[in-house]
């Protein structure tokens, strides 16, 4: 089996303000030889000339030791122009969610697949794979079950699953379980960690929430049996480090420790 300890990306959405070249030594600096791209205003790769800038930003990354592994664009699932950007570059697949928005949940999922049909033709004729994550609260979908009710029907060539471990945590469902449900469309597993904090007093009438985003080792999500699960599932994508942190002071340490956290998993018997 590939050591998929070697196939460890970061999401690299932090260093928005970086020049590429800066960024490749940054994040190797940090323990990263591979990156998730995004695709969207005020970053070097720009969804408005992405044909141009897509291999560019790849050429010059790759100069410095670094790789990309997927991107997450800015532009409709059915611009042609991604598509062909991501075949020229070397760019296997492009990570999307889809937001609820003011639709109820069934009149949303009936809209994103909408959108994937659309891209079907693009994804075969280019080669290139649409992930789809799960995401809590307004997206679709939330958790797993909904994932896979999304694309199960497609094949997973074209649509697959990212599956974010805190996300699902968050939306209470035990890891190795959900993994069983995404296992047939799974195309990357992505870490990072929260937990609900309580933004009220106890003497409201009503509690309120919100997700505090923490290092790997304190959230929900347990790493240590998200990683027992995929090598029981003989697993071998990409892990992508979202680099995720409410402590947005400290996204370097707890990215630099984040990493050395699940290489010490995945490097163990």
């Amino acid at each position: 089996m590939e050591n998929i300890a070697n196939r460890i990306s970061v999401f690299v959405k932090p260093w928005k303000g970086m020049s590429l070249a800066a960024l490749a030594a940054h994040v190797h600096d940090l323990g990263f030889d591979a990156v998730e791209l995004p695709v969207r205003p005020g970053f070097p790769c720009r969804p408005e000339t992405v044909e141009d800038d897509l291999p560019q930003a790849v050429t010059i990354l790759a100069d410095h030791g670094v790789s990309v592994l997927n991107v997450t664009a800015d532009l409709p699932l059915d611009d042609e122009r991604l598509y062909a950007a991501c075949a020229r570059a070397g760019v296997p697949m492009n990570r999307v969610m889809f937001r609820l928005g003011e639709q109820n949940y069934w009149e949303a999922e009936a809209a994103a697949r909408r959108q994937l049909d659309a891209a079907l033709p693009l994804c075969a004729q280019y080669g290139v794979q649409i992930g789809v994550q799960n995401h809590v609260n307004k997206f679709v979908a939330v958790h797993e079950m909904g994932l896979h009710h999304l694309v199960h029907e497609y094949n997973s060539q074209h649509v697959a699953i990212i599956w974010d471990a805190a996300h699902n945590a968050l939306a209470g469902m035990e890891p190795e379980p959900a993994l069983d449900v995404v296992s047939s469309h799974l195309c990357m597993v992505n870490l990072k960690n929260g937990f609900w904090q309580r933004t009220n007093g106890p003497e409201a009438d009503v509690a309120e929430w919100k997700v505090y985003w923490t290092s790997g080792r304190q959230g929900l999500a347990s790493w240590p049996r998200v990683i027992a699960k995929i090598k029981q599932m003989n697993y071998t994508g990409p892990i992508c480090l979202t680099a995720e942190y409410s402590d947005h002071d400290r996204v370097d340490s707890f990215i630099a420790a984040d990493v050395r956290f699940a290489r010490s998993l995945l490097e163990s018997a």
